[in-house]
This record gives C-alpha cells, sequence and structure tokens, in this order.
C-alpha cells in the first residue's frame, strides 16, 4: 500500500534528502517549499509542492488545508522546517525571541493541529536538535524553541486519542544551508554589540564551517527512513557524536555543564 508522507522545509538539507528518498520508494509525497526559486527543475514522481510560509499563520492554515483537499490520509509528518536566532541575552530583541518560537514551534503546532485528522494510527517526526539538551551560549533562543518543541509535541503524544506515535530526531551538527542561513539572518545584530565581538567572530566562522564538516545529510534521511518504517520507535533518537555527547552532559549539574561550556567557549574563542 502507498504511504504518504508530509514534509516542510522540503528544498533544502534534510528535508530535500528525505523527499527523494521516499519519492524513490514509490511513496505519495507532499514537500514545502518558501521559496519558489529553489523549486527543482525537473520534479520528481509522485511528488506534490505546496508553499508554506512558517512565519504567515494564514500560509500554515491554507498549506494544510491544499493537502487535506488531496488526501484522506497522511502515514508520516516530518516537521523539518526551522531557523536560528542568535545573540547574547543582555541585548537581543524580544521580537526576535518571537520569531525564533513562530519558525520553530507555533508554526509546527499550527500546521500539525490542522492535519491531526488525516493522522489516525500515523507518525509524527520532529526535527529537533542537540540543543535541545542544553543552553548553549548566544544561540539560547534555538535552544530553548527546540526544548520547546520537543516538550508540547512528548505531551501531545501522551494526550492523544488517535494513536499518534511522534518521535524527536536530535541530529548534531548537520552540513546543510541552515548554517549560512543563520549567519546571514544574524550577522547585523551581532555587529551591532561590540562588547561579545570575540565571541560572536568565533561565531560566524564556526557557523560556516559547520556547513560542510558536519554530518552528511545523507546519513540523517538514513536514520528518518528506518524510523518511518519501524514497527515500534523510539520517542527520541540523536545522531552525531556530539549529540550524544550533549546528551550525557544533560545528566550533569547544571554548574558542571555550565563550567565546562565556559571554559571551552573560552578556548575556542581565542
Amino acid at each position: 500500500m502507498q504511504k504518504t508522507y508530509v514534509i516542510t522545509g522540503a528544498t533544502s538539507g534534510i528535508g530535500e534528502e528525505l523527499v527523494k528518498t521516499f519519492a524513490a520508494q514509490g511513496a505519495k509525497v507532499f514537500a514545502g517549499y518558501r521559496n519558489e526559486q529553489k523549486l527543482p527543475a525537473d520534479r520528481l514522481q509522485n511528488v506534490t509542492y505546496f508553499y508554506i510560509d512558517m512565519t504567515d499563520r494564514n500560509s500554515i492554515v491554507d498549506a494544510a488545508n491544499f493537502i487535506k483537499s488531496q488526501t484522506d490520509k497522511i502515514d508520516v509528518l516530518i516537521n523539518v522546517a526551522g531557523c536560528v536566532i542568535a545573540g547574547a541575552f543582555e541585548n537581543i530583541d524580544t521580537d526576535r525571541l518571537r520569531q525564533q518560537f513562530d519558525v520553530n514551534v507555533f508554526s509546527h503546532i499550527d500546521f500539525t493541529q490542522n492535519l491531526i485528522p488525516l493522522l489516525d494510527n500515523g507518525r509524527i517526526i520532529n526535527i529537533s536538535s542537540v540543543a535541545s539538551f542544553g543552553h548553549f551560549p548566544f544561540i539560547s533562543p534555538y535552544c530553548a524553541s527546540k526544548r520547546a518543541l520537543d516538550i508540547f509535541f512528548n505531551a501531545f503524544a501522551i494526550e492523544n486519542h488517535h494513536n499518534i506515535k511522534v518521535i524527536s530526531v536530535k541530529p548534531g551538527v548537520i552540513a546543510t544551508p541552515l548554517w549560512q542561513k543563520s549567519v546571514d539572518l544574524n550577522v547585523k545584530y551581532m555587529d551591532e554589540c561590540p562588547e561579545y565581538q570575540k565571541e560572536y567572530k568565533f561565531l560566524k566562522e564556526n557557523a560556516i564551517k559547520n556547513g560542510s564538516r558536519g554530518l552528511n545529510v545523507g546519513q540523517v534521511a538514513k536514520l528518518i527512513n528506518k524510523i518511518a518504517h519501524a514497527k515500534n520507535p523510539k520517542s527520541s533518537y540523536t545522531i552525531g557524536i556530539d549529540s550524544k555527547l550533549g546528551h550525557f552532559l544533560s545528566y550533569l549539574p547544571q554548574d558542571i555543564v555550565n563550567k565546562l561550556i565556559r571554559l571551552g567557549m573560552k578556548w575556542r574563542a581565542k
């Protein structure tokens, strides 16, 4: 029987790889995009692209309605889309914090709520992050948003009467365009804060390097494909050495974790 997948953030990184993976299996795939210029010239068979702006609630509802007009069943919803807001706590604008949660949390809640009637006995796979395990300096908005995503959806996994399984995938650093996008999104605000220029310089350089040195998206897509077909998947998966380390550190007292991160940041920023 042909399976149906819905994937957001489907024109780059993990999302793009997942579209190729499931389409090659003959599945019916609904692939969300925001930038029309990133749509592939040669469309894959069984793939239907739909427009969705994760910052616009009307767009999210319209996207869900479009999907409901095309199918009456979703086997797996994969929430991939996201962004990174960075900055020092003392001067980050709260409007930017709201933007972070709008994209990484509220948009996925909105989208999922509108698709629940189609998800009976289905699965939701959220692309979380190692950032969900801890509070890393200068990307606290991103960390908090990923933690919130996990908490909200874990509660839904317990509450729901639709037999919907929720799985959180927490990768470490992945080689995707997200890193360059995060630099472009935040560089203006970082340049306006001279007190932390040494740390910001390190963060920018590190983010650019991460775009090529992280896990290959194929490795992450392979794990998600395994989860999608598993008879009884776990509620949470880590992938990457840094993610497994982050998971381990989350069991330590916060004071010890803070000291380790502070020392590491100081050493690497030099």
